[in-house]
């Protein structure tokens, strides 16, 4: 596998969705599907942080693997988080990705027992790629919550050339001199893709092209436009769509964290339910004060669109 696709644009991490007694709600997975695609959406990071993969059983993995296999959305790239703590459950779910229908698959740095050095977290990426070598992989790079902080750089120059299809990272960090650094590495050789939504003006300027995010499922509009007023040169712009960006992650952070992303979902007229524990969920009486927020933003002026034709009741 010699040629590495580069992301141009939005990866989504789409939200598992559940349902009220915190079982998966799959049925809702063509439609969040075709809601991603009218967005402009360009990829799918499945079962990520956004999606909840280290708070699925093994086998709900399999069964979330299998209902995204099924969308038929060709312009919609499908990436599945595999790892993982586990190298051989990691290979298991990246072997039932390939037969799916995935495009690629991405790894964690364990975060149990973490990796020494970029050595070991190599090795642990071949043996993973090996076990499905028609699927590119892609290292999800986010210590704040793996603890693994390694070189980024460091790790590339390790597995250059070991894994014919190592395709990049998912870079979830500020250090913008070593995401700079990842992606010159070999003559801007891989694709190294974004994943930190309310800086992502300062990676553009870096040089990235492509970003993963969990804000980009309910507010693609607005990164678009930012992306198009960077590629303008209009940075006075840039930076007052950056600001609004922003304030939707200070609302994020506002109602408790990630779980808000939900929310924003629901918000948008796509119900998700809500997250697994440890995870901390909205409280019911808050909502309504949660949508006072978004309105006090103008948040609904850019928030992503329901296909017209879905048949969704929004809340």
């Amino acid at each position: 596998m010699s040629h590495i696709p580069k992301t141009e644009g939005l990866v989504a991490a789409p939200f598992t969705p559940m349902h009220a007694d915190g079982q998966l709600n799959l049925d809702l997975i063509p439609q969040y599907a075709q809601f991603l695609v009218q967005n402009d959406i360009k990829g799918a990071f499945v079962g990520g942080s956004t999606g909840e993969g280290v708070s699925l059983s093994f086998p709900e993995k399999l069964e979330l693997i299998e209902a995204w296999g099924k969308v038929e959305e060709p312009s919609l790239t499908k990436i599945m988080l595999v790892g993982g703590t586990s190298v051989e459950e990691s290979k298991l779910l990246a072997q039932a990705s390939a037969r799916a229908g995935f495009q690629a698959v991405a790894v964690l740095a364990p975060f149990y027992f973490k990796p020494a050095n970029v050595e070991l977290l190599a090795q642990f990426c071949i043996q993973i790629g090996e076990a499905a070598p028609e699927l590119g992989l892609y290292f999800y790079h986010i210590p704040a919550l793996t603890g693994a902080n390694l070189s980024m750089i460091d790790f590339l120059a390790c597995i250059d050339g070991r894994l014919p299809n190592f395709y990049g990272i998912k870079y979830t960090h500020n250090d913008l001199m070593d995401f700079r650094q990842c992606v010159q590495f070999g003559n801007q050789k891989y694709d190294i893709l974004w994943g930190w939504d309310e800086i992502y003006l300062a990676a553009m300027a870096m040089g990235a092209r492509g970003a993963v995010g969990s804000t980009f499922n309910y507010a693609a509009p607005l990164y678009y436009e930012l992306m198009a007023a960077f590629a303008a040169g209009d940075l006075a712009k840039a930076r007052q769509l950056q600001d609004k960006s922003i304030a939707i992650v200070r609302i994020l952070g506002k109602y408790g964290g990630i779980a808000t992303g939900k929310a924003f979902m629901r918000a948008t007229g796509l119900d998700c339910g809500g997250f697994r524990l440890p995870i901390a969920n909205i409280p019911a009486e808050k909502y309504p004060h949660f949508l006072d927020d978004l309105h006090a933003i103008d948040f609904f002026a850019y928030a992503s669109q329901i296909p017209v034709s879905a048949d969704i009741n929004a809340n």
